[in-house]
């Protein structure tokens, strides 16, 4: 089949897929990016038609996130915690589907400012390349202090970069003695869904499953729907005010620039500053609102683009997340030596395959979330149970561990996820300095104790 059918074809998976996942309120982007990403990468997709789906994919999820967001009150996922606040005030004011509408409308803007941004950014950076890849070791152990700093669990994050180096490190020298190679997708498989997993474990202890126990289940209740506009596919354009539309063009333009830095921190940063200069709450919630998730788009995709244009390697919070397997998904990509869509796809490829991903993204869950987004909330409340759906993330990271190394794989994921896990849930450090500490451990313990 041509690769521009097979891209097609993918990206229309991706966004029916993620668009139902961004339902599930409280899924992390890591946990169910990298799976489902992975498995797309080892069933022998083409490397453009990978790149559609991971587009149409994050696009597809951060604009379905904004539905239990606005109209429940809960975030979608971590990068939507930011938009809580403002989202609870446009409940209590009785518009929550107002809150939906500008929040997966500012989303639109900041996916297709983003793309050739980024893309004009990284290859400006990729004449630094050689030096980033020669000194990728020391990069990433610099940048897990930074992220660990700004992370909620900050000194107890940088304290722990040394020994979580050491445990990696150690469980790569024992399964290497066991199978004569390294391993590397079971590692940020674990990584990925420890977060996930914890809960597990934690509702499987006597001792601590009571922190997890509700007298009754928790109500919500859904305003009714409004429609506001004729046909089916809205105008974002004429959902917005010009100074919204204004406000999240420029945000989304500075975010896509910003690769480095947490897109949690991004979205909370932009979103202030608009609500700085916005008076009257109605107003600047709903401005705020817009921005953040215009902005929460920008980090992802620039986040991901930026240094696989520019390096091959990830050198960013979302690259070493739900981008990883973009980077490295062995034997298919590899960062160490660079090979991967970094060396696969042209500056013109990039653009063409990312907006074919974002275009149909566009295309499924822009009208679904204004058209649908009350009907979609009460059946995915009513009928699906969000441990089922842990449950086949665990069981879909475990399926591709025993790909990559069969009992060794799935026991070294398992031992991520509680290790890495328990230390996101209970201490704050959180996956993207986990990830960071991942890279970065080869180079660290090299220095420190010579192996």
């Amino acid at each position: 089949m041509d690769i521009l059918m097979i891209s097609i074809l993918l990206a229309l998976i991706g966004a029916v897929l993620f668009t139902l996942i961004g339902l599930v309120s409280g899924t992390d982007e890591t946990a169910i990016m990298v799976p489902f990403t992975l498995l797309v990468i080892l069933l022998g997709a083409p490397p453009p038609a990978v790149f559609s789906f991971f587009m149409a994919a994050i696009l597809a999820k951060h604009l379905t996130h904004a539905i239990p967001t606005a109209l429940m009150g809960i975030p979608g996922d971590t990068t939507a915690v930011p938009l809580i606040d403002h989202a609870s005030v446009l409940r209590r004011l009785g518009v929550p589907h107002v809150a939906l509408r500008k929040m997966v409308s500012g989303g639109i803007i900041g996916a297709f400012i983003a793309l050739p941004t980024a893309i004009i950014f990284g290859q400006f950076l990729g004449q630094f390349a050689d030096f980033f890849k020669a000194s990728s070791g020391i990069i990433f152990t610099l940048a897990a202090i930074l992220i660990a700093y700004f992370s909620k669990g900050k000194w107890v994050s940088i304290l722990m970069i040394i020994p979580f180096a050491f445990f990696i490190k150690s469980l790569d020298l024992l399964s290497f003695s066991v199978l004569e190679k390294h391993l590397s997708i079971s590692f940020f498989l674990g990584i990925a869904i420890g977060p996930m997993f914890s809960d597990l474990l934690v509702s499987l202890s006597s001792s601590a499953r009571g922190a997890l126990k509700r007298e009754k289940p928790k109500e919500y209740h859904l305003a009714p729907e409004l429609k506001s506009w004729s046909g089916y596919f809205p105008n974002p354009f004429r959902v917005l005010t010009g100074r919204q539309t204004l406000f999240t063009s420029a945000s989304t333009f500075v975010s896509s620039l910003t690769f480095v830095f947490s897109p949690v921190g991004m979205t909370s940063l932009m979103g202030e500053i608009v609500a700085s200069r916005t008076k009257g709450i109605y107003k600047k919630s709903t401005s705020s609102l817009t921005v953040m998730n215009g902005v929460t788009e920008s980090t992802y995709i620039a986040e991901v683009l930026i240094p696989l244009i520019a390096f091959g390697i990830p050198l960013s919070p979302v690259a070493l997340g739900p981008g990883a397997p973009l980077f490295n998904a062995p034997p298919v990509f590899t960062s160490d030596p660079v090979n991967n869509l970094h060396n696969f796809l042209t500056g013109w490829e990039f653009f063409m395959y990312g907006a074919i991903g974002l275009i149909i993204a566009t295309l499924i869950a822009y009208p679904f979330s204004m058209n649908y987004a009350r009907k979609a909330t009460v059946l995915v409340m009513k009928n699906i149970s969000q441990e089922a759906i842990v449950g086949m993330f665990v069981g879909l990271a475990c399926l591709l561990a025993y790909h990559e190394a069969h009992i060794v794989g799935i026991i070294l994921t398992l031992t991520m996820a509680t290790v890495g896990g328990l230390l996101n849930r209970v201490l704050g450090v959180g996956s993207g300095v986990q990830f960071m500490i991942f890279y970065g451990s080869t180079w660290m313990m090299l220095q420190i104790i010579g192996i």
